[in-house]
């Protein structure tokens, strides 16, 4: 009888052994500590609003706390709290694989600022998603209601209430006004 190996995407999964989150930063496993109950619902919002958006236009798929395998050479595995993956990334008929982390490269990070985050561990993230190959990441700070859009690791545009999120080219048409993304926390302070 003759053995095949399967592709990639049918081996047996790699995945670890406890449920613990955890990043790889040049080779060394880095566990992540807990985010916080409201930074999590928030960060889900966006995932549903983003996930909404992109599958239901045919434009890709977005995903929370997935691991991404961003540069095998130093060893260097992220997991953004969301990220958006376009079908020309990653196309839609290609499952995703049963590892545990995607090789692949989202065009779109967003980190949800915790009170556990500290500035230069996201300076140091922002730097990496964009060596990798990441378009915009979005930095979003719950307590000030603001969000950092990040063009590249220097160029930046803070977005306010009165502002919107853009989908720019790898969203097309993609709008979220911050007043409706922190709405239910406006509701709590009036």
């Amino acid at each position: 009888m003759a053995i095949t190996a399967l592709p990639l995407e049918q081996q047996t999964p790699q995945l670890p052994n406890d449920d613990s989150l955890y990043e790889v930063v040049n080779g060394q496993r880095v566990e992540l500590p807990p985010m916080g109950a409201f930074e999590s619902c928030l960060a889900n919002d966006i995932l549903l609003i983003l996930g909404t958006y992109g599958k239901t236009k045919g434009l890709g798929r977005a995903v929370c706390e997935v691991l991404f395998l961003l540069n095998a050479i130093p060893g260097l595995k992220l997991r953004p709290d969301v990220a958006f993956v376009s079908y020309q990334r990653w196309p839609r008929q290609r499952r995703v694989p049963r590892r545990d982390a995607w090789d692949v490269v989202p065009e779109l990070a967003v980190e949800v600022i915790s009170p556990s985050n500290t500035a230069e561990e996201i300076l140091v993230k922002i730097r990496e998603y964009f060596q990798a190959g990441c378009l915009r990441v979005w930095v979003v700070y719950p307590v000030e209601k603001q969000v950092y859009v990040y063009q590249s690791p220097t160029q930046v545009r803070i977005l306010t209430l009165k502002d919107e999120l853009e989908g720019e080219d790898f969203l097309p048409g993609f709008r979220l006004p911050l007043a409706d993304l922190f709405e239910e926390d406006l509701k709590t302070e009036a």
